[in-house]
């Protein structure tokens, strides 16, 4: 995974081919990637061998970026569970042996990188591995009870299971930091959490404003509350999992509270409406039991079709969304996955309505591999010609570049 960030700070941007990328980073002045787990521990566990060629793997990327003056930017985990693991004890699914394991692995990465890496992010959306790895089955490890094309898997505890083992390896990896290495290394550490925005499909049915909270609670507080608040989980979680749903006990809740994070890191792409469902359905449960709709009661559409059925362009709840979640949980926002109308949404945001918004990540420098949807989409601001790997810029970078020459006052690429 990789990205390309332009800060909001300094607007300083360079327009520099760097060879070492085989194609342009129109202004970047840091590069997000994520480290695999597996190239650094092959078999996973804590007490399993150090890939030493792992390590000279990314010691090289990291001390390639840095003498071309780009910062990086670590997430540590991006969905990539080493196999061994998950055949050891089921991943995920075991939280205490998981967390623990997660520690050892983020440990060796603040040991071998923290010297020059300064900002890290433990986890990348922790809802899409719960949800998409153990109830809808889409990504791996692909178990689900309620997809016909998967045999493995039971979504009724599995994925709640599983958000309390990230939630914790989370909290684990953090304390750590502020433990072990803060003082020395200096650096921050936050966590990536996606979400949409969503409004109610009818706007003067109370049942539907009721059902975009829940689900706005289902898909963001789940992990927010935990990570950003020490809190359990949202109430309404509580009342309709019941026991499905682990509890934290007190030394979880005190773990949390030692693993107070530097910022929030928000992935966003799209708003949707919700409806209220009268009539429980078991394959919407982790949903909160809505329908979630891309046009409204009087048929408005949410926003500008893409090239994605999933995804409209949804500026304006961009910015909402960004002002809710600061106003929420009261943390520095890194906007680390986007493409959505940077000015309209992100500007106004901190300007009027004084949201905290650091910095932005674009997803994503070039064309790549979609997890599930393959190759057919095509979120880079470079086109990949996968028969030749040739990249060329495309028109999103030219209007990036266009953004920042003019909130600069010139050309990008003359400043240093």
């Amino acid at each position: 995974m990789s990205y390309v960030m332009f800060p909001f700070r300094t607007l300083k941007l360079l327009m520099n081919r760097v060879g070492s990328f085989g194609g342009p980073l129109y202004g970047a002045k840091a590069y997000r990637f994520s480290i695999s787990w597996s190239r650094i521990i092959p078999l996973g566990g804590r007490n399993d061998s150090i890939s030493e060629s792992g390590i000279t793997f990314y010691n090289k990327l990291i001390d390639s970026l840095l003498a071309r003056g780009i910062t990086p930017w670590v997430t540590i985990y991006h969905w990539d569970l080493p196999q061994g693991i998950h055949d050891r004890y089921g991943g995920w699914l075991d939280v205490e042996e998981s967390q623990l394991d997660f520690e050892r692995y983020a440990q060796i990465c603040y040991e071998r990188f923290g010297d020059r890496v300064k900002n890290w992010i433990t986890l990348n959306e922790p809802w899409i591995v719960s949800i998409f790895g153990y109830a809808t089955g889409g990504n791996a490890p692909g178990q689900s009870s309620i997809n016909p094309q998967f045999t493995e898997g039971d979504t009724t505890p599995e994925p709640w299971v599983v958000g309390k083992a990230l939630i914790m390896g989370h909290a684990r990896a953090v304390a750590l930091y502020n433990r072990s290495f803060r003082a020395s290394q200096r650096g921050k550490i936050g966590i990536s959490l996606n979400g949409d925005y969503y409004e109610p499909w009818d706007s003067q049915d109370e049942r539907d404003q009721q059902a975009v909270e829940r689900r706005m609670q289902f898909h963001i507080g789940w992990f927010s509350n935990p990570v950003c608040l020490a809190q359990d989980h949202p109430k309404c979680m509580r009342e309709q999992l019941g026991e499905r749903l682990p509890s934290f006990s007190e030394s979880d809740l005190a773990l949390l509270r030692e693993a107070d994070m530097d910022f929030y890191g928000m992935n966003y792409y799209t708003s949707q409406f919700v409806r209220h469902r009268d009539t429980p359905a078991l394959e919407a449960d982790f949903m909160r039991n809505v329908d979630e709709l891309q046009e409204n009661k009087q048929g408005v559409p949410v926003g500008e079709k893409s090239g994605v059925h999933w995804l409209r362009s949804t500026p304006d709840l961009f910015r909402k969304h960004l002002t809710r979640v600061y106003r929420t949980y009261g943390k520095p926002i890194y906007v680390t996955e986007n493409g959505d109308h940077l000015d309209a949404a992100v500007g106004r945001a901190r300007t009027e309505d004084g949201s905290d918004i650091k910095e932005y990540f674009a997803w994503s420098l070039m064309d790549n591999l979609e997890w599930s949807d393959g190759y057919g989409v095509r979120f880079g601001v470079t086109s990949t010609d996968y028969n030749t790997m040739e990249r060329t810029p495309k028109q999103s970078a030219s209007l990036l570049k266009g953004m920042f020459d003019e909130r600069m006052g010139g050309d990008a690429s003359k400043s240093q």
